[in-house]
């Protein structure tokens, strides 16, 4: 089963699935046979990041599908993020020419700003936010900058589409008002304990197309606290509408986040759950259990990224 496609404002068509590939840098066999086995199934969008460390095995699975003659490269959709120590706009080119070596690619179709937070080099894993003192190591950089230099990305042909994400309202208000190109996307936090409804219905009037990153709401996520509301996955809200469809509560929110008009990116190294996923397309929600499931949000944030709360440009002291 093939994933139904979204036209984005430049043309371009996107799959309105595809695979999440965070978190799967500490086994590359396993992402190998990930993305073989998502092929296989009728994946053809891949959501990657240059931050998640496994860029060369996905283009080594995707390079091998494709000399296999299972697809062609103009089939796919790969999408990739610039991490947040290139900011600056000298060194934004280098590092998509960087993410398309690791690919081993001529182009990818999506680029974007990972985060709007720019920091000084971040350290060996990239993740050190604080040096050894615990002084921030935040650039002062303006990521309107930043934007200049995935202008300069797509100018060059390193990229068919640039975009966003965890941008709020206002800065992707501040980004549109100096864009010569337009964001395609920007990719966010969503599922059913936080729709983002609001910042959905945003983007949507500027024409700008989201995906849904973390759409089963993280379940196992391992900073989870005994406290957390009940994950979406798992209520019975979602498990009473699966029984009715004969589906999956995976694939009942997956398909619940399509009809709000999102394009969701589960992550799995599972066959069987890569095979699940994608087979979304052969029913659709009513409204009345679309406004059920819309009852669960709770603002639950899985992905608060608090190691940025003190940034000048952390996304989310507003509502959206």
């Amino acid at each position: 089963m093939a994933a139904n496609k979204v036209t984005l404002n430049n043309g371009l068509e996107c799959p309105v699935l595809g695979l999440g590939t965070w978190q799967s840098k500490d086994n590359p066999g396993v992402v190998e046979q990930a993305i073989r086995d998502a092929i296989d199934s009728g994946y053809r969008h891949f959501d990657c990041a240059f931050i998640y460390g496994n860029e060369k095995e996905i283009g080594k699975a995707i390079r091998e599908k494709i000399a296999e003659g299972v697809i062609k490269r103009e089939d796919l959709f790969i999408v990739t993020k610039l991490w947040n120590n290139s900011h600056r706009q000298e060194k934004i080119v280098p590092a998509c020419k960087q993410s398309l070596k690791n690919f081993g690619l001529d182009y990818i179709d999506l680029y974007l700003i990972h985060w709007p937070t720019g920091y000084k080099d971040l350290g060996k894993d990239l993740f050190g936010f604080v040096d050894e003192k615990g002084n921030s190591l935040e650039d002062n950089v303006d990521f309107i900058e930043t934007w200049k230099g995935m202008e300069q990305c797509f100018k060059l042909g390193l990229t068919k589409s640039i975009g966003l994400s965890n941008f709020n309202s206002q800065q992707i208000d501040r980004i549109l008002s100096i864009a010569k190109i337009k964001p395609v996307i920007n990719q966010i936090e969503c599922h059913p304990n936080l729709n983002q409804k609001k910042l959905i219905n945003f983007c949507k009037e500027r024409d700008i197309a989201i995906t849904a990153y973390s759409p089963l709401g993280s379940p196992k996520r391992l900073w989870a606290k005994p406290d957390d509301s009940q994950v979406a996955i798992d209520h019975p809200i979602i498990a009473k509408i699966g029984e009715k469809y004969k589906k999956s509560p995976a694939q009942v929110v997956l398909r619940y986040l399509i009809e709000i008009g999102t394009i969701p990116v589960p992550k799995s190294s599972s066959k069987m759950r890569i095979e699940e996923n994608i087979k979304v397309f052969d029913f659709k929600l009513t409204s009345e259990e679309i406004k059920e499931i819309d009852k669960l949000d709770s603002g639950l944030r899985v992905c608060p990224a608090l190691e940025m709360k003190n940034h000048k440009d952390y996304p989310f002291n507003i509502e959206f």
